[in-house]
C-alpha cells in the first residue's frame, strides 16, 4: 500500500484530460482501485470541493461527489504536522503538513515548484513508477 495526499491539480488534470493513459488519470484510477491511498484533512477537502466546483472546469456534480466521497471513505484522515520552513506557495502548506503526518508517505502534484525540495514530493509520472514498481 502507498500512501498519498493528492494535491488538487492532479484531481482537476484527471477530470478534464481526453488522455485516459495520462499520470493524473493513472493516480486517480490507482487511488479509486485501491493501490494508493489518500492522506486529507478538512482543508485538503474543502479546496477539493471547492475547485472541482469551478465552472470553468465543467465537471458534473455527481462525478465530483463520488471522487471527495471516496477519498473520505478510502483514505485515511490526519491532522498536519506544522512545518516551519518557507513555502513557495503559501496555500499549499495543508498538503505538505498532511503529508508528513504518514510516515513514508508522498504528496503528488503537478506542480513541484509550489513545494520543498524533497524526495516526498513527487509527480503524478513517478507516482506510477513507484506502484508499478520501477525506480525513480
Amino acid at each position: 500500500m502507498t500512501y498519498a495526499v493528492i494535491d488538487t491539480n492532479v484531481l482537476v488534470s484527471a477530470s478534464i484530460t481526453k488522455n485516459p493513459l495520462s499520470p493524473t488519470v493513472k493516480v486517480v484510477a490507482n487511488m479509486l482501485g485501491g493501490r494508493i491511498k489518500p492522506v486529507y484533512n478538512r482543508d485538503i477537502i474543502a479546496e477539493y470541493a471547492e475547485v472541482l466546483h469551478r465552472p470553468k472546469f465543467h465537471l458534473n456534480e455527481n462525478d465530483i461527489k463520488l471522487l471527495i466521497d471516496s477519498i473520505q471513505k478510502y483514505g485515511i484522515h490526519s491532522d498536519r504536522i506544522p512545518f516551519d520552513g518557507d513555502m513557495p506557495d503559501e496555500k499549499d502548506r495543508p498538503f505538505y503538513e498532511v503529508s508528513l503526518s504518514v510516515e513514508d508517505s508522498f504528496l503528488v502534484t503537478g506542480n513541484l515548484k509550489h513545494f520543498p525540495v524533497t524526495p516526498k514530493v513527487i509527480t503524478p509520472a513517478q507516482m506510477i513508477s513507484i506502484i508499478e514498481g520501477d525506480n525513480l
